[in-house]
């Protein structure tokens, strides 16, 4: 779309739609509200953007939004709703937030004294504690909260300070101010959904985004990372995402920052505390890790001081916080001044640690215990909203509760009165979204962040909104009938383009991006295993079903090479074994679609997503969306019943076709590196399985001619066998290709000889000359392959083969993937580590 100076007649058009879209939009009295002033006149940021809008007609628009719900679901932006099993697609207002440059400015400032003063109180807290001894903060609000993790007073953090990010909750008051909500110190989220949104907006309208002056994004990501980088020890550090795992809510943000910023995203699991310094898990064993930038709760982070029962965090890391081997972003304990009981104290502590007042006020907050406060709380009861004081929770509003409710509420608040806190009812500001054509306005909470650097805090311009579909809510966490917006700060001139990509000509120049970690390689590995195990069912599915509708009269469904078939998806635990007796349509039926069955087409596709979940941070957009398209095989409402043999064939080979297109993409843009090699290695193993099982079963030495043929389909080998032998099928010639043929890439010599090279290039623990565990059963594997006599080969043959392919995955797993055991530290001769 050009947004070159329009004529007349398309001014007219554009003001006729804008007209139309804001026809009938009317905020609730007395609520501030983004598009319109209080006079009701429409801000001027919205008059800028609106007619650019209007510059599209609905087809284009509808076009523009269906292309940024489609980028969502194909790059699997997803988020988790506490107790949800499955993910859900990030929804993402069509329209972003606007706001002025100068109001930005206001925030700003807001912010970063806000992020500046909460510092200073964790400071004192974990330090000195003067301003519970001056009696500025009671000790019971210290006390009481179960953040205040006592573990972490008078350790001095390393990095020398609590605070590495930091985000708040902001809306609009009555009179128009930007009030804070609530402060975000534990581990605060959403940055990366920011990020994303950005992206998404963006891409569906860059020539209206580019207009806007649009504030970037990438400078406020730079300054964090160099902030973190410059608290460690070393000039290079190696700075390590700690995540809960693929369940956590916002696990999807949590790789995708990982992959934007360079870091290792990282499980408790990959982590080893020792005296004095953090090591991460790799392939060539442990190494450094000097930042951990935290997205697991503090009360998780060391099982051994803190939560016993946390397998999220690492042993002993508070130990080796306090000898200064690693920083912590942010502090343990930080989430200390998330309580809303702090909130009442805040316009004090500004006055007595800064001498000034908050630029930004936070709602106005009673704390119940203290005496003052609760009599005026009991008094008014009904004007307020009644909350926890220490933890997370919805607001209750008395003045709504029937009376036996209400009764509990005062039974509840007389007896622990310390535990509740009274705020003003907040009715939260508008902002407009596309809705049936129009604009209408609806209640948002916009998150801020903000970055330590070694020149002082700095805000992102913009952060991300959350909009509520009800018109009348409060509070808004994602969840059903809440979606985020972007967020635009406009400039009042044009904004250069920047990214992440560092224009520094001293730059050190890299090939290899560092070892490893072995979580990372444990995925890779079983990937490339799970996708090939796929392949191999499917085309077990597609031979069937072309077996079956290729016959005609009594011998449907019949016959001994489709017994052979039937057999091995049973084998495979790609059916239950319930259908031993059964026919091959019921056969295949269930093997695309039972829940049940470990092997079926349902569960393997599920695994591979699961995995590759596990370490998205490590796959590119495009990987995803091909690794989403066979996700598509399948679905929850899939029914046994229906699934005839022609949909099995058509899926099968759908499914075939997007495995070969991420075997193309790994091929071809994957750097030759470890990762590569892994996700090769567990392909290349289970495909070599595949072949020794193919071959006892349809390459025995009674096998017919239907036999043989189908074990051509199955390895995909027909041309080749057919280009050389002009005598039609015959076992030996068969049995070479399939097992020991090293010219033809689906063989298992084929296989056997890739995974040698990929044995070779690995690192290795020890430097002392003397082969490792794989690389010797490898070696010995290869030489049986290559040496054996191609005729004399028969089951019995590729039977041990097989059992020495088994044998070499066990090795592998035991050298290089993370057990509960302590990592195994490398050696040189000289003894040094």
């Amino acid at each position: 779309m050009g947004l070159a100076k329009q004529d007349e007649p398309s001014s007219r058009l554009a003001a006729a739609r804008v007209a139309t879209w804001t026809a009938g939009y009317a905020p609730l009295p007395g609520i501030p509200d983004e598009l319109t002033d209080r006079g009701g006149k429409i801000r001027p940021a919205w008059k800028r953007f609106l007619p650019l809008m209007a510059a599209m007609d609905e087809e284009e628009m509808r076009a523009r939004f269906a292309a940024a719900d489609r980028h969502i679901r194909e790059a699997g932006v997803s988020f988790r709703v506490y107790g949800d099993e499955s993910e859900r697609v990030w929804p993402l207002s069509h329209l972003p937030l606007l706001l002025e440059e100068g109001e930005w400015q206001e925030i700003t400032a807001g912010i970063v004294q806000r992020a500046g003063l909460l510092e200073i109180i964790l400071k004192d807290l974990y330090g000195k504690a003067d301003l519970v001894t001056s009696g500025a903060l009671p000790a019971a609000v210290v006390t009481g909260s179960r953040e205040f993790l006592r573990p972490m007073v008078g350790l001095n953090p390393p990095g020398g300070r609590y605070l590495h990010i930091y985000a708040a909750d902001l809306g609009r008051g009555p009179d128009g101010r930007w009030w804070i909500l609530d402060d975000r110190a534990q581990a605060p989220s959403g940055a990366g959904y920011a990020l994303e949104n950005r992206l998404v907006q963006s891409r569906a309208f860059p020539a209206v985004y580019n207009s806007m002056n649009v504030q970037r994004l990438a400078p406020f990501f730079s300054a964090f990372r160099a902030g973190l980088a410059q608290t460690a020890k070393r000039s290079e550090p190696r700075i390590c995402l700690l995540t809960p795992g693929i369940y956590s809510e916002t696990y999807f943000e949590q790789a995708h920052l990982a992959r934007y910023l360079g870091f290792d995203l990282v499980e408790g699991d990959d982590l080893v505390a020792s005296a004095d310094r953090a090591h991460l898990r790799t392939i060539a064993g442990p190494k450094r890790a000097d930042i951990i930038l935290r997205r697991v709760d503090s009360d998780f982070i060391d099982p051994l001081e803190l939560n016993s029962t946390s397998h999220l965090g690492a042993a002993g890391l508070l130990e080796t916080m306090r000898a200064g081997g690693v920083v912590v972003a942010n502090m343990p304990g930080s989430g200390l001044i998330e309580m809303r009981a702090l909130l009442s104290f805040m316009p004090a502590l500004a006055e007595k640690l800064l001498g000034e007042p908050l630029r930004l006020p936070n709602t106005a907050t009673w704390w119940c215990g203290q005496t003052k406060e609760r009599q005026k709380v009991e008094a008014e009861l009904d004007a307020l909203a009644i909350a926890p004081a220490f933890t997370g929770g919805p607001h209750i509003l008395p003045a709504e509760l029937d009376a036996p409710a209400k009764a509990r509420l005062r039974r509840q608040f007389k007896d622990r009165p310390m535990d509740f806190v009274a705020q003003e009812v907040v009715r939260l500001s508008t902002t407009p979204i596309w809705a049936d054509g129009r604009l209408s306005p609806k209640p948002f909470v916009l998150r801020v962040y903000a970055a330590a650097t070694a020149q002082g805090w700095t805000v992102m311009p913009g952060g991300f909104a959350r909009i509520s579909e009800k018109a009348d809510a409060r509070a808004i966490s994602m969840g059903a009938g809440v979606r985020s917006a972007d967020v635009w700060v406009l400039s009042s001139k044009p904004v250069e383009r920047v990214s992440l990509l560092t224009s520094g000509e001293h730059t050190r120049v890299r090939r290899l991006t560092g070892p490893l970690p072995s979580r990372a390689a444990d995925n890779l590995f079983w990937l490339g295993r799970y996708l090939e195990r796929l392949e191999g069912t499917l085309r077990l599915v597609r031979t069937a079903c072309a077996s079956v509708m290729e016959s005609d009269g009594p011998r449907h469904g019949e016959g001994a090479t489709l017994e052979h078939l039937h057999h091995l998806l049973i084998t495979w635990e790609a059916a239950p074994r319930a259908l031993l007796e059964a026919t091959a349509p019921e056969v295949v039926a269930a093997v695309m679609v039972n829940r049940e069955a470990m092997g079926s087409v349902y569960n393997l596709v599920a695994a591979a997503r699961r995995t590759a979940s596990g370490m998205r941070e490590r796959l590119s957009p495009d990987a995803w969306r091909v690794l989403g398209d066979i996700a598509q095989l399948t679905s929850r409402d899939d029914d046994a019943v229906r699934m005839t043999e022609t949909e099995a064939l058509a899926r099968a080979d759908r499914g075939l076709q997007a495995l070969a297109a991420f075997s193309g993409l790994a091929q071809e843009n994957m750097n030759r590196a470890a990762g590569w090699r892994f996700l090769d290695i567990g392909r290349r193993l289970e495909r070599a399985i595949h072949c020794c099982q193919y071959m006892q079963i349809f390459a025995r030495e009674d096998a017919g001619l239907d036999d043989l043929d189908v074990l051509l389909d199955l390895i995909d080998s027909q041309i080749i066998y057919r280009s050389r032998y002009m005598g039609g099928l015959a076992l030996a010639p068969v049995r070479d290709l399939v097992l020991l043929d090293p010219f033809n890439p689906r063989s298992a010599a084929f296989q056997i000889r890739q995974l040698k090279e990929h044995m070779e290039a690995l690192p290795r623990l020890h430097e002392d000359g003397v082969l490792e565990e794989p690389q010797r059963v490898v070696i010995r594997l290869a030489a049986a392959v290559e040496t054996v006599d191609g005729i004399a080969i028969g089951t019995e043959g590729a039977k041990e083969i097989e059992a020495e392919i088994l044998h070499l995955s066990d090795a592998i797993a035991e050298r290089f993937f993370p057990h509960r055991a302590p990592a195994k530290r490398p050696y040189r001769i000289d003894g040094s580590a």
